[in-house]
């Protein structure tokens, strides 16, 4: 690994130790990606002046000029972006600093007369809203959604490949009845899953309507204008939806559902990573031992579970910070103030985490092997697992006191097969119930987990067929 010194004096983990894993999002979510987006939007809110002919002066902008000015945020550069931060030195505001940054660039393309329709009408918070939008949505489809589906993919083949492999429950960390390991592998793919739909059809919202959502500068410069139809449709050009009634802030209750949704998912990875570590911890996993890794700085037989206890430490930084955005953006003091604006900042910060779990958890799978063996000899030394059945069929059969029957000689008890075999053959059955119930095996009782598990699995697979990833 080639050493970055910048990296290594970053103080947050996601830019220094895991930038390698979430550099996708440095484009992004960075202050250069924020000012991008802002520079985006100004460009094209001016164009859509230019497309409603409202105006003379912007009804010239020659198509030379709009393309010339589409890449003024298209190659945007970090040249660019540390120009308007030296404007905003001057300035001491970030947004009026990108509008003198684009006033230029409109003048530069030969369009010196539209200068002034940068910024028309809008307040800062109308650029604002629109760039984590845009933020928001650009994040989910290429960044958290792959690494998301990376996973569930990976450890839906993890689960067909297991689908019929019979091994103990555990419930209450006693062994329980028997189950399939692909079903209860399963049952995390279906979680994550509806986590993931959830999270990828959370709907965007954005406003664009003035200093308190009125439109009231707006409709003094142009009374016969329909400025609620220009700002609807300006809004919807990205791909989101038009906020219906705002004050000067977009309320952001739509990040509150997209912030949860991902905590629920993170949740669940969660509850995945702790069932895995379980397991290795078991022996139903073996993990492969990378040639020059060291498991223990004393210790040299270990090999750790690390993966999936890093996706786990993440998954916690994640979700403190998605539920204090999920809590605090919805928040403000009459019309506008400013504390949402430093919270949203950190917004990079908690999807990155997420990803990195996400991650995490695919190399982890990608690591295990299937140790039969194990599986095996902890059913073959719990046949007391089948006193469920045989208490079943007892009542069926209309013994009294089935349960009980069957409690007094297995509770607390490890049963072999000999002794299960005794027990079942000193109960007054018929011949065809005591036939069945001796014909089982703990390895056989397993009910319809894998119908159960195949369902999900194909359902979850039909999807990725149909989608990709």
């Amino acid at each position: 690994m080639k050493t970055d010194l910048a990296t290594m004096g970053a103080v947050s983990p996601v830019d220094g130790r895991y930038r390698r894993h979430v550099s996708s999002l440095a484009d992004l979510c960075s202050e250069f990606g924020l000012i991008r987006y802002r520079v985006r939007i100004e460009v094209e809110w001016l164009m859509h002046l230019s497309d409603t002919e409202q105006f003379a002066a912007l009804s010239e902008l020659s198509i030379d000029t709009k393309n010339e000015l589409t890449q003024v945020w298209k190659r945007f550069s970090i040249e660019d972006a540390a120009e308007i931060r030296e404007i905003e030195s001057i300035l001491n505001h970030d947004v009026k600093a990108v509008e003198h940054f684009v006033r230029d660039r409109v003048a530069a393309a030969g369009a010196a007369h539209a200068r002034e329709f940068v910024h028309f009408a809008c307040t800062s918070e109308d650029i604002n809203n629109l760039s984590y939008a845009l933020m928001l949505v650009d994040c989910r489809s290429q960044c958290v959604l792959p690494a998301c589906d990376a996973a569930i993919r990976t450890l839906s083949a993890l689960a067909r490949a297991n689908v019929d492999h019979a091994m103990l429950s555990r419930t209450h960390g006693q062994v329980a009845s028997p189950t399939t390991l692909g079903k209860e592998l399963a049952v995390f793919v279906s979680r994550l899953f509806d986590c993931r739909v959830a999270y990828a059809v959370a709907p965007v919202l954005g406003k664009m309507n003035g200093a308190v959502g009125n439109f009231n500068a707006h409709v003094v410069a142009d009374p016969a204008a329909d400025w609620q139809a220009i700002s609807t449709s300006f809004v919807s050009r990205f791909g989101i939806d038009s906020s219906r009634i705002t004050t000067q802030i977009e309320p952001h209750d739509y990040m509150t559902h997209q912030f949860h949704s991902l905590v629920a998912l993170n949740q669940v990875l969660r509850d995945l990573c702790q069932d895995m570590w379980g397991y290795i911890s078991l022996g139903y996993f073996r993990q492969a031992a990378a040639a020059g890794e060291v498991g223990s700085s004393t210790m040299p037989h270990k090999v750790n579970p690390i993966d999936f206890e890093n996706a786990e430490g993440n998954i916690g930084i994640a979700n403190a910070l998605l539920q204090h955005l999920a809590t605090k953006l919805p928040v403000s003091r009459w019309q506008r103030d400013l504390s949402d604006s430093t919270a949203l900042r950190n917004v990079g910060t908690a999807l990155a985490h997420t990803i990195i779990a996400c991650k995490s958890v695919t190399r982890g799978l990608n690591n295990l092997e299937v140790d039969t063996q194990v599986i095996a000899e902890d059913l073959d030394g719990s046949w007391e697992v089948l006193t469920e059945a045989v208490q079943t069929v007892l009542r069926i059969e209309g013994v009294p006191d089935a349960y009980g029957l069957v409690k007094r000689r297995a509770r607390g008890h490890r049963l072999d097969r000999s002794a299960y075999r005794e027990m079942v053959d000193s109960l007054s059955l018929s011949l065809e119930s005591k036939r069945r119930l001796l014909d089982l095996t703990p390895d056989s009782y397993i009910g319809l987990a894998s119908p159960i598990a195949l369902r999900e699995l194909d359902r979850v697979d039909a999807f990725y067929e149909q989608h990709g990833s």
